[in-house]
């Protein structure tokens, strides 16, 4: 299905400025993905930063809907109708990259609960990494969905699956921890928000090596058969 919805954004306009925009959305989101977590992990608040965060996320807005009169518009012409499949996979591609943009923006909100840096331990410490890994995958989507690598996507996946779990086992450590209330507050609430963005780039993933009707969803025998070999 991906690949095919590939060769049709290749096929000239408006499909092609299709695949431009949530081109264009992956890129804006994941520069606020990195801006959110620098405003998140800074030692002191970062005003001009977050105004950035904001800002961004209207171009992501625009960019959506933009996307979504493209695909009525094409839809509505008989000629778009044979591309019906390839339309619903990409409008549910593209809400769930602006979701990224939402969950970035609410990391960057977070900041407000414990204005002064955050303690340096070792539950802050994994969070760190958990972001550092989260953002490393994001990096990958761009190239691994242009190219349809399937190999590459699957790997990515079960990645992202372990930082999603890594995210629940922080929160619990802060439940058992002896952190205030605004400390507390703030490193849940950033664990629940890197589990949200990994979660959306995992959805953008599974577009590689699952069915329409099971995007969104990691059947574990179709990731297996989609393994490299050994």
């Amino acid at each position: 299905m991906l690949k095919e919805l590939l060769s049709i954004f290749r096929a000239g306009e408006p499909l092609a400025e299709m695949g431009d925009n949530f081109s264009k959305m992956l890129a804006l989101t994941y520069d606020m993905t990195i801006m959110a977590g620098e405003v998140f992990f800074s030692e002191s608040l970062q005003a001009e930063a977050r105004t950035a965060v904001y800002k961004t996320d209207v171009k992501v807005n625009k960019l959506e809907r933009k996307i979504r009169k493209q695909v009525i518009a094409h839809l509505s012409l008989s000629s778009g109708r044979t591309s019906v499949p390839y339309c619903l996979l990409l409008m549910s591609l593209v809400k769930d990259v602006e979701r990224i943009g939402d969950y970035a923006k609410n990391l960057s909100e977070t900041r407000d609960y414990h204005p002064s840096a955050l303690p340096d331990d070792q539950i802050v410490q994994e969070l760190r990494e958990v972001r550092s890994e989260i953002e490393g995958v994001f990096a990958e989507i761009a190239p691994v969905f242009e190219t349809s690598d399937h190999e590459r996507a699957v790997e990515l996946i079960r990645e992202g699956r372990d930082q999603t779990r890594r995210c629940d086992a922080i929160v619990g450590r802060v439940a058992r921890s002896e952190y205030g209330a605004s400390t507390a507050t703030s490193v849940v609430m950033g664990a629940r928000f890197y589990k949200r963005i990994a979660a959306h780039v995992l959805n953008v993933l599974s577009s590689v090596v699952m069915p329409l009707h099971k995007l969104d969803y990691y059947d574990e025998k179709r990731l297996a058969e989609a393994a490299p070999e050994e």
